[in-house]
């Protein structure tokens, strides 16, 4: 049986739970998705959204949003290519919220999900027992190690839903088997804009009902408020993700199992020796075969006067001493590539965590020329990132919004050695913010 979603406390203000969807029934075909709960109504179900707060292979949440005050419920049921499947669903009720200190940003609903089978596709909806979103498929993890596929982007912040949205949905038409979108920070521009957050929302349009999002906080994310820097009043109602990251970093620093793949967020806005111990116990408790790690500040600048080495310090050596595969981030607003070594320069071959930069968005900053720890690097270019995984081979491929393969390496997965790095040829050559002007 599904169990409804735990109540959690948010710094803002949480509604009661609601008693009953206003349905009275399972599965029923409501006539509410015609045209009298067009897409515009008030208490129509917008910006779903997939996340993981547990086992992604027995569960998953559905956030989403409306305008108006609603119930908040949802329905499952294992898909079936037959229409029939929704006479078995099963109806949950969730939780809704609103953001006390932004009155007109609306209604935050989320259901959670478990008790799922692993490697099972079903079919889901949310809404308030009457108006309802379309179905959606989404298909749990397997419970051990499978190939897969994921996708990862750098910022988006700017311009998000004339530009940034060529990003997420070329990453998506490119990759459509993804299993989840790693958002490497700064997925808007102002923290607590209402506009920005439904851009972002907008521009990936139902991909985020179908693929879970890996997201992790920027420096934009982040508002000024008497004298210190708070997360985003949307980051919590927006998301769901696990808690058990270091006490105030909830749902900022956490950690995912995905087939055979330890994911886990830092929060580079709040580093401290409890999110680096936490870190430490993470890496050394890991029985995956695969080790990602996420944050937006990164450990190798693309630019000199953009350096962390106070993150570097504290992080980079349980990247080496624990074997740590990729780092994946974002700030830089440019590409970088390369492999970790003690002095920050290029290796080649086996050698350790490979780090990379990226940014999906149009917002564009220079790269110092010569860096002696990137093996590639790109100003002025657009970008999102493919990556697959199997037992023993990660294939990575960088590619611009227009569909160049621009960065390409394999990681071979070697017993008792390091990885060893395959360079793959790209389709373009180095791009600068000089040989991107447009020449007629």
């Amino acid at each position: 049986m599904l169990d409804f979603l735990r109540l959690r406390l948010l710094v803002v203000l949480a509604l009661p739970a609601l008693v009953g969807c206003r349905s009275g029934g399972h599965g029923h075909d409501h006539a509410s998705v015609g045209a009298s709960y067009a897409m515009h109504a008030p208490d129509y179900p917008e910006r779903v959204t997939l996340t993981w707060d547990g086992d992604p292979a027995t569960s998953f949440v559905a956030n989403w949003h409306t305008r108006a005050e609603t119930d908040a419920c949802a329905e499952i049921a294992k898909a079936d290519a037959s229409p029939n499947f929704r006479s078995y669903a099963e109806e949950l009720e969730g939780q809704t919220e609103t953001i006390a200190a932004l009155p007109d940003s609306g209604y935050f609903h989320r259901v959670r999900f478990t008790g799922l089978e692993p490697d099972t596709l079903y079919a889901y909806r949310v809404g308030d027992g009457e108006s309802w979103s379309s179905w959606s498929h989404y298909r749990t993890a397997a419970s051990d190690l499978r190939p897969f596929t994921f996708i990862y982007l750098g910022d988006a912040q700017n311009e998000i839903l004339s530009m940034w949205s060529r990003a997420i949905r070329g990453a998506y038409a490119d990759a459509a088997e993804a299993r989840f979108v790693i958002h490497a920070g700064d997925l808007v521009n102002r923290a607590d804009s209402a506009e920005e957050w439904a851009e972002w929302h907008e521009a990936a349009g139902w991909i985020f009902a179908r693929v879970p999002s890996v997201a992790t906080p920027g420096n934009h994310e982040y508002a000024k408020e008497d004298d210190r820097r708070r997360l985003s009043r949307f980051w919590r109602p927006t998301f769901s993700f696990p808690e058990h990251g270091p006490p105030g970093l909830e749902e900022t620093v956490y950690r995912v199992d995905f087939q055979g793949v330890r994911l886990i967020s830092l929060n580079s806005m709040e580093p401290s020796p409890a999110q680096t111990a936490w870190l430490e116990q993470e890496l050394a408790e890991n029985p995956n075969r695969w080790t990602v790690v996420t944050f937006h500040h990164p450990l190798y600048a693309t630019k000199a006067e953009r350096d962390h080495p106070a993150l570097r310090q504290a992080w980079g050596p349980l990247f080496a001493r624990y074997d740590v595969d990729l780092v994946l981030q974002g700030h830089d607003h440019a590409y970088g590539r390369g492999q970790n070594l003690p002095v920050g320069e290029r290796a080649t071959g086996a050698g350790g965590t490979v780090y990379v930069v990226s940014v999906s968005g149009p917002k564009m900053y220079d790269v110092t020329p010569g860096l002696t720890w990137a093996t590639r690097t790109a100003e002025n270019t657009q970008l999102y990132q493919v990556i697959e995984v199997e037992a023993d081979r990660l294939r990575y491929r960088a590619k611009t919004v227009t569909g160049e393969v621009y960065d390409a390496f394999d990681l071979l997965k070697r017993e008792g050695q390091p990885n060893q790095l395959v360079e793959v040829e790209p389709d373009v050559s180095e791009r600068s913010f000089e040989n991107t002007l447009r020449r007629d």
